[in-house]
């Protein structure tokens, strides 16, 4: 599974950090961003895919369910 950010929608409120803080991270601009090997993956769109390993699919998939800007997207 890969996830990413369509930054364009991000409303900056830091949900996904707090659910998958090893997933996401906010950025200075005050979006949040995904990470992989801890490092952000820069990018727009599907350029920003990040590997998401498995025994953390959990907490992905509820951050991308819970963020209010609707603005992580999942890839199989």
């Amino acid at each position: 599974m890969k996830v990413w950010i369509d930054q364009d929608l991000c409303t900056g409120d830091g949900l996904c950090v707090e659910i998958a803080p090893q997933n996401f991270v906010m950025a200075d601009d005050g979006l949040a961003y995904v990470v992989e090997n801890g490092k952000i993956v820069d990018g727009a769109g599907l350029a920003a895919l990040a590997a998401v390993p498995e025994e953390q699919m959990e907490e992905v998939i509820e951050a991308c369910e819970d963020c209010p800007g609707e603005c992580i997207f999942i890839e199989a």
